[in-house]
This record gives structure tokens, sequence and C-alpha cells, in this order.
């Protein structure tokens, strides 16, 4: 139990630019609460388009070649790592973050 309230005294005391540390850490959680909602919402809508897609590509109407998927993977993979990476990286805010995301997604 100590090492709990040793955590829980260090996210309580302080400041981070000014702001309570505690509140600059709830911010990204209710922005994940956001994000995680509007994402299960949109998902309908992802699923039905996809569907679509493959539809029109299988009838021809639209190329989707598998070295465009390739192309696509190696410029904007890097760039997604990268974003991973930070929003990992800072561990109170990201994990804040990802918590939120997840509560939102379930409760929506």
């Amino acid at each position: 139990m100590g090492a709990l309230e040793e955590v829980f005294s260090f996210i309580t005391s302080g400041s981070i630019a000014g702001l309570p540390s505690w509140l600059v850490m709830i911010i990204p959680f209710v922005l994940g609460i956001i994000v995680g909602y509007l994402v299960r919402r949109v998902l309908k809508i992802a699923i039905i388009a996809a569907v679509l897609i493959i539809i029109v590509c299988y009838l021809g109407w639209f190329g989707l070649s598998p070295n465009t998927l390739k192309t696509a993977a190696e410029t904007y993979g890097p760039m997604v790592t990268h974003y991973g990476a930070l929003l990992i990286g800072v561990l109170p805010i990201g994990l804040g973050f990802i918590v939120g995301l997840i509560i939102g997604f379930i409760l929506s």
C-alpha cells in the first residue's frame, strides 16, 4: 500500500505549466472518452464503406492493388509509429487517453 500512496502523492503534488498535475492528466482521459465514443459510432459507417469499396474493386470500377497498399504502408507507417510512440512516451497523459478511449468505446 505504501507504493500506491507514493504514486498518488506524486500525482497530486506539484504543477505542470501552472496547472495541477491531476488536471493535466484528466484532460487526455476526457478526450479519450470522447474519441472512443466517436470511433464506436463511426465504426458502423466504416464497415459499410469497406464493403462498398470491396464491391467496387471487385467490379473493376476502382483499382486497389497490393502494390498501392504497400506504398501507402511504406509512406505512412513510420509516421503512425512515431506518433504512437509520442503518445505512449508521455505515459500519464498517453495512458489516460488510452484508458479513456477504451471506456468511451465500451460505453457508447
